[in-house]
């Protein structure tokens, strides 16, 4: 069983990793990310080194859970009236936050943090939340939609390869392209 399994939602639980997290924010501006320290962000925090490593294991791993929570969207998809022009506004509106190097960062700090994948899961499961609330939406209007899935793979896909692996050309018209691609594909 991971550590994080054991932890229970809320109480002391949510009051650790809420002071834990605001202390890694607080430092990072303070003295930049390549100073921090467990026992820095303990003594930020007031907590003792020893409830970071039992609930984290390693600063790696810290750094991880506050990507993933950094990651998670704030507000609901914007509603343009159509499922292309959902579908687009959000696409641009994640290529930009992914792309920008404080995403760029926590993209990395998600992956390297979770051996076991978990962290990049959220991320993943974020994504597809916010594109289930599109396709909902699309849905209630009556427009035909593709899958989540088909969406994670013809979208955010490439928009994630091009990010980590190809960083040229990452633009809402690269955005665009891939929305309108994915809805002209037959069936």
């Amino acid at each position: 069983m991971s550590r994080k399994a054991m932890v229970r939602p809320g109480g002391r639980s949510a009051r650790v990793q809420a002071s834990v997290h605001a202390a890694i924010h607080e430092l990072e501006s303070e003295i930049g990310r390549e100073a921090l320290t467990v026992p820095l962000v303990a003594a930020r925090a007031g907590v003792t080194p020893s409830t970071i490593y039992r609930r984290w294991g390693d600063l790696q791993e810290l750094l991880s859970d506050v990507a993933v929570e950094r990651l998670r969207p704030d507000t609901a998809p914007q509603d343009k009236g159509t499922l292309k022009s959902d579908l687009e506004s959000w696409a641009e509106q994640f290529l930009e936050e992914m792309a920008a190097p404080v995403g760029r960062a926590y993209i990395r700090d998600a992956l390297l943090g979770s051996p076991d994948s978990t962290n990049a899961g959220q991320c993943s499961t974020y994504a597809a939340e916010q594109i289930t609330l599109i396709l909902n939406r699309a849905t209630t209007r009556g427009e035909p939609t593709p899958n989540v899935e088909t969406i994670l793979d013809h979208v955010v896909a490439p928009i994630m390869y091009r990010i980590l692996f190809r960083p040229d050309g990452l633009d809402p018209t690269y955005a665009h392209h891939l929305v309108t691609d994915l809805l002209a594909a037959p069936e």
